[in-house]
């Protein structure tokens, strides 16, 4: 059936609709990880907006919708390695406040893991 309710994502449109944007979302993260590290540092584009899709992802997958796919688990712990020892290896270069420094490692870890997370729970769910 094409439509299953009439909510804006209760159809197979906009299922498909969905799936496009969190692939852009997850190929944009897929492609900045195997980039130049540069572009990981935290005053770069990717340093910044990586987290932000990443969040985006999981907002849209906690959202129920049919259409959302989320990168295997693994993948996000090492996209996480990755983006990590970029941070810690640059962060101080900034020179921030260290109170700034350890909340933000927090909120970056609690990122990656709350998605790596969510994908396992959905890979689970597919499982079971």
């Amino acid at each position: 059936m094409g439509t299953w309710g009439a909510g804006n994502f209760d159809s197979d449109t906009a299922a498909d609709h969905l799936g496009d944007l969190a692939a852009r979302l997850v190929a944009e993260v897929t492609e900045a990880m195997a980039g130049d590290p540069v572009e990981l540092e935290p005053d770069e584009y990717w340093g910044v907006t990586v987290p932000c899709n990443l969040e985006l992802l999981l907002l849209l997958d906690r959202q129920g919708w049919v259409g959302v796919t989320l990168p295997p688990a693994g993948v996000i712990r090492s996209w996480q390695e990755t983006f990590l020892a970029v941070w810690e290896r640059t962060i101080d270069g900034l020179e921030p406040d260290e109170a700034y420094k350890d909340e933000r490692r927090k909120v970056l870890n609690a990122t990656f893991e709350r998605l790596a997370d969510a994908s396992e729970t959905a890979a689970s769910a597919v499982v079971e």
